[in-house]
């Protein structure tokens, strides 16, 4: 087959990491892995593993040259003959479905966001099969679109257990250790962009309270500061500045060694406000037998395991997220136990199968 995805950019974030792993383990496969977007620093691996990546602008939210945009789409499409176009989010649906409407080739969506429930939103459930990466989405698309049961699939986003499951780099370890002076500490970690809706905030007045108990205790805020969120980034620093414990809280910026950071971290944090439609991250720490506690709103409750593999926690509410960190200290986690049971439900593995076979369904059809 000649699958097309297509998407914003390909910067950082779980829906581009996902695109990239998907195109690499299609082209394992034997199929052709076509990926269009706007560019980004991920598009050469598009190449690199054996993808071919298709520069266009499908981010741009200007009305005033969809017209052109969508023309330009559709004239793509007809050059590439693909078999299925698989769009990621709101605005290349758009212009994909606009794109696609004389072609009629077989269009797959897969729904990523929490968006605003509205008629712009709404393009996300127009693909002949919609892919979700949790039950808490499968009900909300439902509840709010009135989507069919029998377009919807329920496809977890996958961790690369390859990846994961190899040797750890020992001399990053050591040297990151150093960096930041971790030897000797309980690490707590937040792996995600620096974005209010990422809660940050909330993780910060939380350590703060930790600390008081736990004098070795040191935060790992793991993230890229987008340059529109650098308000936010501000006001955190503000908080950290005017704190004791300023040399105690630390960002990282982004970084490529997620699994070693897991692995050197006592327990991982996601703390978002708003409902994770996955949250990968969250999966990957988890792999690497570091408990989570993570709010308990959207797909989380499909992957933490109270008292197994983590706690979960009202959006907010820093006390609660505190005394579940000084829990965490003081409770053993059987690291091989947390590792299988992502192995076995959450696998890049699983998510590769379970979307060939939508594409295969459409295909025949």
């Amino acid at each position: 087959m000649k699958i097309v995805q297509i998407l914003p950019e390909l910067n950082e974030g779980g829906v581009e990491r996902g695109v990239v792993d998907l195109n690499r383990e299609l082209v394992k496969l034997g199929h052709e892995s076509i990926v269009i977007s706007a560019g980004g620093k991920l598009q050469n691996q598009i190449e690199e593993d054996g993808g071919k990546h298709i520069a266009l602008d499908v981010c741009s939210k200007n009305i005033l040259t969809a017209p052109f945009r969508i023309f330009k789409l559709h004239r793509l499409f007809k050059v590439l003959q693909p078999d299925i176009l698989h769009a990621r989010s709101r605005v290349p649906a758009w212009l994909t479905y606009l794109a696609n409407r004389t072609l009629r080739i077989p269009f797959v969506t897969t729904v990523h966001g929490f968006n605003s429930v509205n008629a712009y939103s709404r393009i996300m459930t127009y693909g002949d099969k919609v892919i979700c990466g949790s039950k808490f989405m499968i009900d909300h698309i439902i509840k709010n679109y009135q989507t069919s049961p029998e377009k919807i699939v329920l496809i977890p986003r996958g961790v690369d257990i390859d990846s994961f499951d190899t040797k750890l780099d020992e001399a990053f370890i050591q040297s990151f250790k150093e960096k930041y002076h971790l030897n000797d500490s309980f690490v707590i970690t937040q792996v995600a962009r620096i974005t209010h809706w990422k809660d940050q905030k909330t993780t910060i007045k939380a350590f703060l309270e930790v600390k008081k108990s736990l004098g070795n205790a040191k935060l790992l805020l793991v993230g890229s500061v987008d340059k529109s969120r650098s308000n936010y980034y501000e006001e955190l620093k503000k908080i950290i500045d005017d704190c004791p414990y300023a040399n105690d809280i630390i960002f990282t910026g982004n970084q490529q060694h997620i699994k070693e950071i897991f692995s050197l971290s006592d327990v991982s944090i996601s703390a978002s406000n708003k409902p994770e439609t996955f949250g990968r991250a969250n999966v990957e720490s988890l792999f690497m037998g570091t408990p989570l506690i993570a709010t308990n709103i959207g797909a989380t409750a499909d992957y933490v395991i109270e008292g197994k593999n983590g706690y979960l926690f009202e959006p907010n509410d820093a006390d609660a997220l505190a005394n579940l960190i000084l829990q965490i200290d003081k409770n053993n986690f059987n690291k091989q136990e947390m590792a299988q049971y992502i192995k076995e439900h959450f696998s890049l593995e699983q998510m590769v199968d379970k979307t060939v076979s939508v594409y295969g369904n459409l295909y025949r059809k």
